[in-house]
């Protein structure tokens, strides 16, 4: 069966750019096209302070390019399906945003975006673009205390942009927003379930085959494996192993106040994703940890992947001000402020 009859697209070569255009049309006081594939805010930011720069393939919707806006990103250059952009379109973003405050790139831990990133900032260097790498990896399925450059990047990724978004309309530097969110990188950890794996929209074809009742912990947000197949167990059980596992990664003391974003990645209801929360709150509470900042949303999908990630991160305060208290106007992250 063609794709074009199990999802209401057109022409699966054209996906990304139409996906794009009616994005920009629907949020078209936040965000415009300003090339091939590349987001930025419609209204762009004073060129006295750091623009926040990220990349990443399509199909994720609403990440990334959902949270560039006031207060978090200033542009997302993104790939295909699935796909990182290539290093000249990420160098096209680069020198859009060629400013003497620098630039900070934020790149998800994926062998793609690692390579067009690096490919980039060579070439940006060389024309004198002032530009730093942030690494996110946040997920622990490759070991609890695995190298940060075997871990991958999940939804953590957006708080992320959050934080150091805010920072950045703040005024703070190149080198004190790479301070602010490595400090932050090292205090997020994500874990991902799935009972039912993404397919392709371009081609139909499944990434991995999940039996019947049967979920994977650990799955990767491109339905790649991730080693923790067992047995379907309620919404509590679940929830339960899988904040022991995230709380053995982070180490966090009693009265640490926590983070927590149940983020549904496709096909998994509200209802579930709720369920889900109450149980890891409750937990969290339990173990003497404040949740101080919490979250149920769609922030990163895999098409029709069923499962959800789970995100736990012990906060500084800073963190926490920028997180609650500063403003943010993305069309996916919407913080009022104070």
């Amino acid at each position: 069966m063609s794709a074009t009859k199990i999802k209401f697209i057109n022409n699966p070569e054209q996906i990304t750019s139409e996906l794009l255009e009616g994005y920009v049309m629907a949020y078209k006081d936040k965000v415009a096209l300003a090339g091939e594939n590349i987001v930025v805010r419609a209204t762009p930011k004073s060129e006295d302070k750091v623009a926040i720069v990220t990349l990443g393939g399509s199909g994720h919707e609403p990440a990334l390019s959902g949270f560039v806006g006031e207060g978090m990103l200033d542009c997302s250059v993104v790939g295909d399906i699935f796909a990182a952009p290539g290093a000249q379109r990420l160098f096209q973003a680069l020198q859009l945003f060629k400013r003497e405050a620098g630039i900070l790139l934020v790149v998800l831990n994926h062998s793609g975006d690692v390579m067009s990133a690096n490919m980039a900032c060579q070439l940006a260097e060389r024309m004198g673009i002032k530009v730093k790498k942030l690494l996110t990896h946040d997920d622990i399925s490759a070991g609890i205390g695995a190298p940060d450059e075997d871990r991958r990047g999940l939804a953590g990724c957006v708080p992320l942009f959050k934080i150091i978004g805010a920072a950045a309309e703040e005024g703070k530097s190149l080198d004190e927003l790479l301070e602010i969110g490595e400090r932050f990188s090292q205090n997020v950890a994500t874990l991902a379930v799935a009972m039912r794996s993404c397919t392709h929209p371009q081609n139909n074809g499944i990434i991995t085959d999940l039996p019947e009742g049967i979920m994977e912990i650990g799955m990767g947000q491109h339905g790649e494996g991730g080693g923790g197949r067992q047995p379907l167990v309620s919404a509590d059980e679940t929830a339960a192993q899988m904040v022991d596992l995230l709380l053995q990664q982070l180490k966090p003391a009693a009265g640490d106040k926590m983070l927590l974003i149940i983020n549904g990645v496709g096909a998994t209801t509200h209802m579930e994703l709720s369920i889900v929360y109450r149980k890891a709150c409750m937990v969290l509470e339990e173990k003497g940890f404040e949740v101080c900042e919490g979250r149920i949303q769609e922030i990163l999908t895999v098409q029709e992947q069923a499962g959800f990630q789970m995100i736990i991160a012990r906060l500084d305060a800073d963190h926490i001000d920028y997180l609650k208290n500063k403003r943010a106007d993305a069309p996916y992250w919407v913080t009022i402020g104070k």
